[in-house]
């Protein structure tokens, strides 16, 4: 069914590609899209926060195979082992945050959430194809003011390729059975104006720990000048992944033995996404720009787990299928999401200076469908054990004023409000209940151009992430009074450029005075414990231009403080937080000449615990212990040989280095061995 899905897909594209004009170019119009640094030369500048931003000629040069593998070269960025499907499911985390399902930053493609729910349950489970992508933003400080909830780490955005004239092929192929084919399709109307394209997507591979998948993604984009000043926009994307993973990983003595066989080969995590965003651009006069953007998707994950009798050093034992009882359960969810996001900026002259508004106000809905499935055999479907229908909605408003005090010297406070309510309500038992909260998220940020080339930048704000519904209302439907998590969060940093360097380096603080364990649905379901902590530390990212095609860069982040305070059942008093290294760097050195690009680059790791009560020494059963330190080193390099035709590759791992990248869910899971992709792309016309 899938193959005439995408055999469908790829005789739409061939037609779609005949039939438009190519006489102008695609890129002439920009689409209209939230961004969250801005398409301005001095957006930057303007935000006074730690930036990053991968562009589409970086992507190139280091050939990720995830939007996880980029998003490693980013400073203060941790992403914890990938649990199957090369990258689909995202664990990221921030400043020493637990990357946990990426739970403690907010993730956005175009400005749009692509979380599964934002207050329901915000667990992330799906992560859109790299190959798709144009460029990543990443936003840490009070810049994330506009965007929430869940973002005290950080935001995440995915900027999608704006549509091409033309048609492209690409392919790549790699060990481990990996496979990419991609389709893109794009052209210009000359009658009114109009852009379109679509991208094409299918991807499969074995899986480095027999852990294979089957993926493919459709992407379609367009956009039209309604007149001189407003602009509209749709974008359409259709997700598919099959993957035989599992929360299940080695225990010590497969590891060991580099055990390369799946652990828990009956285990599948299938995920399907629908999503449109409509956005709508409006520049109203000079000085005034409305934007506004529709967002609905639905995204259906079924995770399907041979149940476990008992597990030692040497193996998991499952429990058998032969039709006397359980032995298969389908963690089975179904989210909904639809939004209303619109901001209006405006520039005015008051009290003799200039001034720079912003207004914000989102409507936000969504719903969840959780089941649990329970079945004797190994066909996906029997009894449902348990069923859920829960839903959430919010408002929220911001507003923050740029007061350029001098030309040099602007001040930015600012202030967002949340209004949100949870109800959870149990099919079988017919026992329901609901939360309700207000939120007050206030920021004052300021930046100050010391030079023309160095900018001091700092800002403190307030770090705010709803406690989420199976920690907010009991299974019985009881308000649990549970106050959204919060911190104070201070940030002071410089950066600039200056003879060839680029710089940018940042302290930080983040003073959690209340932080949930939100815990799993599967796992049952008690009053989540509040406690409080502290992250502090330091980040600096150079780069310098050494001439004849020559570069090299480098990033390192430093987290000497990040632990409990005070003790609760979260953690004992100055005790590490999981999962959080003290020290995360990156060094790379590149070339560039005539069409050909190299990159080798060196990512760091050092040693963390993988529990609350910093256990050192290994357990039985390979769930807990020190995660020692980890040194890769990747090899990337790509050349055109004209204007149309070009090839690449990448070697990750290049030392074929062992090690252990996690110890969660349930066991160890290596860190992916040597792995190489080739492949090359050809533009038609």
């Amino acid at each position: 069914m899938k193959q005439k899905k995408m055999e469908y897909a790829v005789s739409v594209v061939l037609a779609y590609g005949c039939s438009l004009s190519f006489g102008a170019s695609a890129q002439d119009l920009d689409l209209p899209r939230i961004d969250i640094v801005g398409r301005e030369d001095n957006a930057r500048s303007k935000i006074p926060g730690t930036i990053d931003v991968i562009n589409q000629q970086q992507l190139d040069i280091l050939q990720p195979l995830s939007l996880q593998d980029a998003l490693k070269t980013v400073p203060g960025v941790n992403v914890r082992g990938d649990e199957g499907g090369l990258g689909s499911i995202p664990n990221i985390g921030i400043r020493g945050l637990n990357p946990s399902r990426s739970q403690k930053v907010l993730l956005l493609e175009d400005g749009a959430p692509i979380h599964p729910s934002l207050f329901i349950s915000n667990a992330s489970y799906y992560s859109p194809p790299v190959d798709r992508m144009s460029g990543i933003e990443v936003l840490k400080g009070a810049s994330g003011l506009q965007y929430g909830p869940s973002n005290i780490g950080g935001v995440v955005n995915y900027l999608t390729k704006t549509p091409q004239e033309g048609f492209r092929i690409s392919s790549k192929a790699g060990n481990y059975g990996y496979q990419l084919a991609q389709i893109e399709a794009g052209g210009k109307s000359e009658t009114n104006g109009a852009i379109a394209g679509i991208n094409i997507i299918e991807s499969t591979s074995n899986g480095y720990q027999g852990n294979g998948y089957k993926m493919y993604d459709i992407l379609f984009k367009g956009g039209i000048a309604i007149n001189q000043d407003q602009w509209l926009s749709l974008k359409y994307t259709h997700y598919d992944n099959n993957i035989n993973t599992s929360y299940v990983g080695l225990r010590p003595s497969q590891y060991n033995n580099k055990f390369s066989s799946n652990p828990a080969p009956n285990d599948y995590f299938t995920t399907q996404r629908n999503a449109v965003d409509i956005n709508h651009a409006w520049d109203i006069s000079a000085d005034t720009k409305l934007n506004t953007l529709v967002y609905w998707s639905k995204l259906g994950r079924d995770y399907w787990r041979q149940g476990i009798s008992t597990r030692n050093a040497d193996e998991t034992i499952f429990k058998p299928c032969n039709a006397n009882e359980d032995c298969m359960f389908g963690r089975n969810r179904e989210f909904q999401m639809l939004g209303l996001d619109t901001r209006l900026s405006h520039g005015y002259n008051a009290l003799g200076i200039k001034n720079e508004l912003e207004f914000g106000m989102r409507l936000h809905t969504e719903s969840q469908i959780n089941q649990m499935v329970a079945s004797k055999s190994f066909a996906k479907s029997g009894r449902v054990a348990s069923h859920e229908t829960n839903k959430a909605n919010s408002i929220a408003m911001y507003a923050q004023n740029r007061f350029l005090i001098t030309k040099e010297f602007a001040v930015i406070p600012g202030v967002r409000v949340e209004s949100y309510n949870q109800t959870r309500n149990n099919v079988l038992t017919e026992s329901s209940g609901s939360a309700k909260n207000l939120e007050t998220v206030p920021q004052i940020g300021a930046t100050w151009q010391l030079l023309p080339e160095l900018q001091f930048y700092s800002s403190i704000y307030k770090g705010f992430a709803p406690a989420q519904l199976a920690t907010a209302i009991s299974e019985k439907g009881v308000d649990q009074q549970l106050d959204p998590e919060r911190s104070t969060n201070m940030e002071f940093g410089l950066r600039g450029d200056n003879f060839g360097f680029t710089y940018d380096a940042a302290v930080f603080s983040m003073n959690f005075s209340n932080q949930i364990v939100n815990q799993s649905l599967a796992a049952g379901i008690t009053k989540a414990n509040g406690g409080k902590s502290l992250h502090q530390g330091a980040e600096i990212a150079l780069g310098y231009q050494l001439g004849l095609g020559w570069s090299i860069n480098g990033n390192a982040t430093y987290i000497p403080v990040a632990k409990f305070v005070g003790s609760s059942s979260m953690g004992n008093d100055g005790k590490r937080i999981p999962y959080t290294p003290d020290l995360i760097s990156n060094f790379g050195v590149n070339y560039q000449k005539n069409g050909f690009n190299s990159l080798v680059s060196m990512n760091y790791i050092s040693s963390q615990y993988a529990d609350s009560a910093n256990t050192v020494s290994p357990n039985t059963i390979g769930t807990l212990g020190e995660i020692p330190s980890i040194t890769t080193v990747n090899w990337s390099a790509n050349y055109a040989i004209n204007q149309d035709w070009k090839i690449f590759g990448v070697i990750n791992n290049l030392f074929n280095k062992r090690y252990i990248s996690s110890r969660s869910p349930d066991g160890i899971f290596a860190g992916a061995p040597l792995n190489f992709q080739v492949g090359m792309s050809y533009q038609f016309f």
